[in-house]
């Protein structure tokens, strides 16, 4: 009986490559897929919102701006800023998976760069998981830190704001129904509305630590299992 011949190495490094460009636009597709979602969700809710203002504005028109337009007001502002609420915290999931896939395209690009010693030079995206690499790919200062300007100015920071002047139109409804002024439901309104923001951010920053630890410690465990496996093939 002969014995099977080793695949040359040329061979088997072909087939590596393939398996990891394969996965790399698998991770492409699934971040293309992942902002689509992003849009579509900011789209219908700032549709949404389009259309209570001018619901409102008609009810307005026909009720004399009475006791039933509050509570016609009430209603459809509270809907909507439900929809924003879950579209902010959506948003704030998909940064995060942005995050993950990124950092899972750099780790190929590092296996590319083992592959093919050299051709991490010729990379325009980073092909490490640290702060550096990351940054690299986003082509950004530094992506795990904060910013107050750059919050404001994303996708979820935009969607935000906008929850938390609903918040405080909201709150200045019902201050003005239990008051009977303008003055204080105007204050309450907006002290409502920067509470508001200051919570989401709060969200935002928490849950996005939070996701940074799962991602280090997941491929921390994933580093250490390739180190054990390397090591038992040598021996």
């Amino acid at each position: 009986m002969t014995e099977a011949m080793p695949s040359p190495p040329e061979s088997s490094s072909a087939r590596r490559a393939q398996f990891l460009a394969t996965e790399h636009w698998s991770l492409l597709a699934t971040r293309s897929m992942s902002w689509n979602e992003s849009f579509a969700r900011s789209s219908m809710f700032l549709t949404s919102l389009s259309t209570a203002t001018v619901a409102l504005a008609l009810v307005g028109s026909a009720t004399q701006f009475g006791p039933e337009f509050v509570t016609f007001a009430l209603v459809v502002l509270s809907i909507t800023l439900f929809l924003g609420v879950a579209t902010f915290v959506r948003l704030s999931q998909v940064n995060n998976e942005d995050l993950y896939w990124v950092a899972g395209m750099n780790r190929l690009r590092g296996q590319y760069a083992k592959l093919e010693p050299g051709i991490e030079e010729e990379f325009v995206a980073g092909t490490t998981l640290d702060v550096t690499g990351i940054a690299q790919t986003y082509a950004a200062m530094d992506v795990t830190g904060f910013s107050a300007l750059h919050v404001f100015v994303t996708t979820p920071g935009v969607v935000a704001v906008v929850d938390a002047v609903l918040a405080g139109v909201i709150a200045g409804l019902v201050a003005v129904q239990v008051a009977g002024s303008m003055t204080p439901a105007v204050a309450i309104g907006i002290g409502v509305a920067v509470v508001a923001v200051g919570l989401f951010i709060g969200y935002a920053k928490r849950d996005a630590a939070a996701y940074l630890a799962r991602m280090i410690r997941f491929h921390d465990s994933k580093d250490a299992t390739a180190d054990r496996r390397g090591n038992g093939s040598e021996r």
